[in-house]
């Protein structure tokens, strides 16, 4: 029995080590009295190459890691020319070298390995550009850009994709 408890102890362990690797993040942003949150699994480079590895270019990506990357909006939102309807979804995406596109998908509650084309409610293009120094861990940031605009950015390693975010009115 005590070797038992030892052996469930141990994986126990394991299980909050890999949490701690790529821990739960949120972030909000309130815009035209709307609240948009995104939660993500947040990786660490940890001496990786990123771009074009360990997130392959030309395959859809979570955008994050462990459950999928979620979006919970309270107003209907325009993202980049596609319109959202108030709501919970998750995020994708489909990187390459020059382009990346940002995935909404209706289904959620999925693994980052559970994602389903069938599900989705559009995709779009994403604007890129190249950070000066490396982020060493993942990071999703909602921003305000005054009124009823905002912007949604996703950095790792030396690459930042965003889009444009409009709360409809």
């Amino acid at each position: 029995m005590l070797r038992l408890s030892g052996v469930l102890i141990l994986f126990a362990a394991m299980g909050l080590e890999a949490q701690v690797l790529s821990p739960r993040m949120n972030t909000s942003v309130t815009i035209d009295g709307k609240k948009i949150t995104v939660g993500y699994g947040a990786p660490s480079m940890r001496g990786r190459k990123v771009m074009g590895a360990l997130v392959p270019y030309g395959e859809v990506w979570c955008a994050g890691a462990n459950d999928a990357t979620s979006l919970e909006t309270e107003a209907d939102l325009d993202i980049n020319g596609l319109k959202i309807p108030k709501g919970s979804y998750t995020l994708w995406t489909l990187p390459n070298a020059t382009e990346w596109r940002l995935i909404v998908n209706k289904e959620t509650g999925q693994w980052h390995t559970e994602y389903k084309e069938r599900y989705d409610l559009g995709r779009v293009k994403m604007n890129l550009k190249t950070v000066p120094s490396p982020v060493e861990r993942f990071v999703i940031q909602l921003s305000s850009a005054g009124g009823n605009k905002g912007t949604l950015a996703l950095t790792w390693e030396n690459t930042e994709a965003s889009v444009p975010i409009t709360v409809l009115r």
